[in-house]
């Protein structure tokens, strides 16, 4: 039998969506404004800046951002298209492909991130209390440690 939402959890749950899909979009259009890449792209500089060695196995990068496989495999291309990254067969596996950072994406992070910074504090720190945060990051890294467990069942 279902256990529907109450009012109040109805009321939660919609602006989660609300504020997420709305934060996502205005940092995805300040990025592509300022620094002429998406968030996804700028996503995936970030998962590889701190991967040991700035390169990950592409399956490991895909579970660690926000996009799907196929649209992380568009993305890597648009990457090493532009010279940020390039592939690499991984070593101890010669099926698999690695994606890594180069010097030259290392310097497109670092040149995008102050904007991108900036665009998060104003949308979301700026409204927030010191203790709306502390509780935004513990009920969401609670939310976070009981579905990647879940997930693993």
């Amino acid at each position: 039998m279902t256990t529907w939402l109450t009012d109040d959890e109805q009321l939660a749950w919609r602006a989660y969506l609300d504020s997420t899909r709305l934060l996502l979009q205005t940092l995805d259009r300040q990025l592509v404004r300022e620094s002429g890449i998406s968030f996804t792209d700028f996503e995936l500089l970030v998962k590889l800046s701190e991967a040991p060695n700035r390169s990950m196995r592409m399956r490991d990068l895909a579970d660690a951002v926000t996009t799907t496989r196929s649209g992380v495999t568009r993305a890597i291309t648009r990457l090493v298209d532009a010279g940020w990254v390039v592939r690499v067969e991984c070593e101890d596996d010669r099926r698999g492909m690695s994606a890594e950072l180069t010097d030259a994406g290392m310097e497109k992070l670092a040149a995008s991130s102050p904007g991108h910074v900036d665009a998060v504090r104003a949308s979301m720190f700026d409204v927030l209390s010191p203790d709306d945060v502390e509780t935004l990051g513990r009920v969401y890294s609670a939310m976070r440690t009981h579905i990647q467990k879940n997930a693993r069942q």
